[in-house]
């Protein structure tokens, strides 16, 4: 992985789209470009894109905060070309190891329309909350 940068902005943008559209739509969420970008741009000092072999693969991005002690995954999107080769779940699985060795919790929150959901249960995650279209999960060693 390596920090992202304005320069990756058209890339990210393309990468939402695909990933997430549908997801977005099915909950009414606004998908417009300013809307993306807006997410995209939430805490980008903390956005990694993955690389495979040299080529952008997808972005993760997540963030600690010290008054809860936690860091919390705010995007994880891999391009359907890599999808489904464990790239994610490493990624999340180092965080969360890494968290529980400083005594620090994971958390993250995921559409209710979207399949991710029972791959966050799989990696031992959680439903602490939801609202009306998103569902708040922790990890759980």
């Amino acid at each position: 992985m390596r920090k992202a940068k304005e320069s990756d902005l058209e890339y990210l943008l393309q990468l939402r789209r695909l990933t997430m559209d549908d997801y977005l739509s099915q909950n009414g969420v606004d998908i417009s470009d300013k809307e993306h970008l807006f997410r995209i741009k939430f805490n980008f000092s903390d956005a990694k894109i993955i690389l495979v072999n040299g080529v952008k693969a997808g972005l993760f991005k997540a963030s600690y905060t010290a008054s809860n002690s936690q860091w919390y995954i705010y995007q994880v999107q891999i391009h359907p070309n890599y999808q489904g080769l464990g790239i994610g779940s490493k990624i999340i699985l180092d965080l969360c190891q890494q968290a529980l060795t400083n005594d620090l919790s994971v958390g993250l929150s995921v559409l209710k329309s979207n399949p991710a959901k029972s791959l966050y249960e799989r990696l031992g995650f959680s439903v602490t909350s939801s609202t009306n279209c998103e569902y708040e999960m922790v990890y759980n060693s």
